[in-house]
This record gives C-alpha cells, sequence and structure tokens, in this order.
C-alpha cells in the first residue's frame, strides 16, 4: 500500500469524539463518531451522500467485536433506521466528495468489504446477507482503490476489523520466529504490530491450571467454539494463526495459565523475546 498524507480533523478536539479524516489526493472522505453522538454524525452535509458505512460495537452474546457493514444512497436516512441494533457503540461511513458513488458502486463496495471483514475475522460481521453488485472493468479498478483507501482511514479512527493477522515472516531477520515448549508441546509464532501471532499447526495444553483466571478460561472455550482450536490426541492444534495482544497472551493461551511471554517465547538458538528486544533498544 502506498505511503499517504492524512488530514484529520477533530470537530469537538477529542479524538474520541466526532471527526473526519482525508488522504491527500484522494476524492473520498470517512467521517466517525460515537453512538452518543448520532445527531451531530448525522447534521452533518457529508451524510447527504450515498457511500458505505460501519456500526462497531461487542456482540452481547458471544463478547466478540462486532461490525455491520451498510451501504445507502442516503447515509443520514439509513443509519436513522438502526437505533434497533443495541450493539453498536461507534459509527463511521465512507463517501465521496465529488458524489460519484452510484447505487451499484456502493453495492460493491458493501461486498467486498463484508467479504473482506470475514476473511480478516477479528470481528463478528452480522450481517444477514451481502448484496454485492457487477461492474464495468474500469469502475471496478476505481472501487478497489477506494477500497484500498478505506482499509488505510480505518486504523487511524479506530476501527481494525478489515485488518488481516499479520502472516509467517518472509525471512527470520525481518521478524524471527519463536517457540514455546511445554510437556512435549510446541507453538510457534511472530511478534506482530497488534501483538503476537501464533501460527498455525501450533500446540497447546489440554487441561488449565487450577490457578487459571477466568477470563482466560473462557477465551480457550470461545476459540474452541469458533474452530480456531482443534482437539488431537492429548493436546489442543491451532486450525489458523491467531493473533493475541501481547506475547503474555499468546503464551498463557498456550500454557493454560499465565505466564511471561518475554521469557517463555525464545528463538531456535534459545534467546528469550526479552533478549532480542533488549539487542533492539541498545
Amino acid at each position: 500500500m502506498p505511503s499517504a498524507t492524512i488530514k484529520l480533523f477533530l470537530v469537538q478536539g477529542d479524538a474520541k469524539r466526532l471527526r473526519s479524516a482525508e488522504l491527500s489526493n484522494w476524492n473520498g472522505k470517512a467521517v466517525a463518531g460515537p453512538r452518543s453522538e448520532l445527531d451531530s454524525l448525522l447534521s452533518r452535509e457529508e451524510s447527504l451522500n450515498s457511500g458505505v458505512y460501519f456500526l462497531t460495537g461487542v456482540d452481547p452474546e458471544t463478547g466478540r467485536n462486532a461490525v455491520y457493514i451498510g451501504e445507502a444512497e442516503c447515509i443520514r436516512d439509513r443509519l436513522k433506521c438502526h437505533n434497533e441494533k443495541e450493539f453498536w457503540n461507534h459509527a463511521t461511513f465512507f463517501v465521496s466528495k465529488d458524489e460519484n458513488l452510484t447505487k451499484s458502486h456502493i453495492r460493491y463496495l458493501e461486498g467486498r468489504l463484508i467479504e473482506q471483514a470475514k476473511a480478516a475475522g477479528r470481528s463478528l460481521v452480522v450481517n444477514g446477507q451481502s448484496s454485492g453488485a457487477k461492474l464495468p472493468e474500469s469502475d471496478r479498478e476505481d472501487m478497489e482503490i477506494f477500497l484500498d483507501r478505506i482499509h488505510q482511514l480505518l486504523p487511524v479512527l479506530g476501527a481494525d476489523f478489515l485488518l488481516p493477522t499479520s502472516s509467517s515472516p518472509q525471512s527470520r531477520a525481518e521478524r524471527p520466529l519463536y517457540h514455546t515448549e511445554l510437556k512435549g508441546l510446541r507453538a510457534s509464532g511472530h511478534v506482530s504490530p497488534e501483538g503476537f501471532v501464533v501460527l498455525t499447526g501450533s500446540q497447546a495444553v489440554f487441561v488449565e491450571w487450577q490457578s487459571c483466571p477466568t477470563y482466560l478460561r473462557s477465551l480457550r472455550q470461545r476459540l474452541v467454539g469458533e474452530g480456531v482450536l482443534s482437539s488431537n490426541d492429548n493436546c489442543w492444534i491451532f486450525t489458523e494463526d491467531k493473533e493475541f495482544s501481547s506475547p503474555s497472551a499468546a503464551a498463557a493461551l498456550v500454557h493454560g495459565g499465565p505466564v511471561n511471554g518475554l521469557l517463555c517465547w525464545k528463538t531456535e538458538e534459545g534467546k528469550t523475546l526479552k533478549e532480542i528486544e533488549s539487542l533492539h533498544q541498545s
């Protein structure tokens, strides 16, 4: 993705409240704000345009981050219809400043965004179905560029549901692999911008420690329910790459109890993650 200059405007001077974002040399614009300021969000002139929007929050049944992705020829009118959805606490929408987004364009964007959010797997996509639309080749290429800009701006606005779990490092020099072992089991992973990724095929102990905190037991149960962890003989196996918020969170899931990830994760040569980080900081 190319480098870009972002213009972020904080309407009330608070990064958690109403704000807009633009990229240099791009005809799109994003507006975002908390549900508590929906009236202010919808009073903006941009909300009269056609575009795509995102409602983000937490699913009350599973405790997972959740997102609803929609399209509308008038963002203001459509968002007013979503008050019955209780899960969301933040809204973001993208429009074109030159008003060149047609119904087919925004349906195409909606379909692609739902597809990408499901593939990323960071949030539960609560849409019942995706519309999507076929476009001429030139229009399709234009919308793919628009999608790239959405990907660039969403994390800046506090939404990461489109970010894919960081893939395996291309080389050891670029991003070293780390391993942790316990009772003959072995897990592998690497540091990521968001925390730490445990790689597919890694093993985790079946039984948690007696002192294992409730939140960790719940997380393990959720990952089993989602199919991320699959039983295999005497351990759990990661069926896909899974990103955690920190090396310690990743190691705790593998070991079945709280541990220091900076000490548990080691290179093939036996150097701990803490030692590697100390070398980088010196």
